[in-house]
């Protein structure tokens, strides 16, 4: 493909054409341009009245022939009756082909995928759905046929667009993919030529606003980038026309030739350095396989001197588990003698002291013995003095009158003298013991 096929524009424009050809143009267009409106050249005209007013006019002869014809005589009777009967015939002629003629020229057929504006003096009124409408009102028309199915693709490369060094880029093609939607705010709000116009200026905007936030060594990481955004700008801009973008990208972008031939020299560069690269590898890789081979021998003996190092520190473990083998054997030997005597010095402890609760033993049955004896002599001595003891005679002094008191008075009288001169151990004869047991019981002796 040629660049100059890759940077030609697309043209959006519409096109006046008879109904046969509609189909033809909006699916093919001309040459180099997208045709999505068409303006249909009518065969709607007024010329269904002429026949319809020359048939009512030779109706009107017929009657006016019929009449005549009732008041004349003869030949000019038969001559207006022949008259009468050709405009008769003539004039129904006349009014099937003009209703004929106006039936034909009522029809209209839209297109699949299409819409047709419907105006009326000029004014819109409605579209027309695709199939078959007939319209019937004189001055009824399809002045627009809209292709509102088709999404309809469109090439817009932009010339010298600078990147954000101001660098100007031979060219950024842009592609996107659009259809209409709304028909009548279309035709009515803009037309195709303009539209051609405002969609080329804002995606020239769009691009170059992209361009400058790239840098010139990253140009070409524009093709197939994510322009999500732009279409969501340019729906933005163009819904008011009834116009919505469904997809779109950058296919192409093409730096300046300076600025290739700098990119040519880079990448001849990058080629050498990554041949370079590959030597030095190649040669890293022979150093490093030598290191391995030098690393792996140094393993080797390290290993040697590892089981060397090894055998020593067992027979070293093994000299001094020896030497704490003998060290417990002394240890336990000396543990032994140690509980030995310990025992030895527990048994006569224990002797000893079995011994001095022994005699303890003895020394407290020896001193109870002791103290039963000394308690059963004092008890002898109380019963000797108890014995020997004097006995206290007690008067009654209190005041009660009576014989009985003074009767006791003179016996206390009495035997008081006597009572006095018995011996210690001594007993009352026995009249004074009758005496004192019949003594009345208030008293104490």
């Amino acid at each position: 493909m040629s660049s100059t096929h890759v940077n030609r524009r697309s043209v959006i424009s519409e096109a006046v054409a008879p109904w046969s050809e509609v189909a033809q143009l909006l699916r093919g267009g001309e040459a180099g341009t997208l045709i999505p409106v068409i303006i249909p050249r009518h065969r709607r005209r007024l010329w269904w009245m002429l026949p319809l007013w020359l048939g009512l006019f030779a109706l009107l002869s017929s009657v006016m022939l019929t009449v005549r014809e009732s008041g004349a005589d003869g030949v000019s009777d038969t001559a207006y009756g022949a008259l009468a009967g050709f405009s008769y015939t003539v004039g129904v002629l006349l009014l099937v082909l003009g209703l004929l003629w106006w039936w034909r020229s009522s029809i209209v057929e839209i297109e699949q995928g299409t819409h047709g504006v419907l105006t009326r003096y000029g004014a819109v009124t409605r579209t027309l759905d695709a199939g078959r409408h007939y319209l019937w009102h004189p001055w009824s028309r399809v002045d627009f046929v809209v292709d509102t199915a088709t999404e309809i693709p469109y090439s817009a490369p932009v010339m010298a667009c600078p990147t954000r060094e101001n660098v100007p880029l031979r060219s950024i093609e842009f592609f996107l993919k659009f259809r209409i939607t709304d028909a009548v705010l279309f035709v009515r709000t803009i037309g195709a030529g303009n539209f051609d116009l405002v969609l080329s200026s804002a995606v020239q905007d769009a691009i170059r606003q992209r361009a400058r936030q790239v840098q010139t060594e990253r140009a070409y990481d524009l093709r197939g980038s994510d322009v999500a955004d732009m279409q969501e700008l340019l729906n933005h801009l163009l819904s008011r026309y009834g116009v919505r973008i469904t997809g779109s990208n950058i296919p192409d972008v093409q730096l300046p030739a300076q600025y290739q031939q700098h990119l040519a020299t880079r990448e001849r560069v990058a080629k050498e350095r990554t041949a370079y690269d590959q030597e030095w590898g190649l040669t890293r890789k022979r150093r490093i396989d030598s290191l391995g081979m030098d690393i792996e021998r140094a393993k080797k003996v390290r290993d040697a001197r590892i089981v060397e190092v090894r055998a020593a520190l067992n027979r070293a473990r093994e000299e001094v588990a020896q030497l704490l083998e003998e060290q417990e054997t002394n240890a336990q030997r000396v543990r032994f003698e140690i509980e030995t005597r310990g025992r030895s010095g527990l048994i006569a402890a224990e002797n000893e002291a079995r011994a001095q609760r022994a005699l303890a033993k003895a020394y407290r049955d020896n001193r109870a013995v002791l103290q039963y004896e000394l308690a059963r002599r004092r008890l002898d001595v109380g019963a000797e003095l108890a014995a020997k003891a004097p006995r206290p005679v007690v008067v009654r002094t209190d005041g009660g009158g009576g014989d009985g008191s003074a009767l006791s008075t003179l016996l206390a009288a009495q035997l008081l003298p006597r009572m006095t001169a018995l011996p210690s151990g001594g007993s009352l004869p026995d009249g004074e013991d009758a005496a004192r047991a019949d003594a009345p019981e208030e008293g104490t002796w």
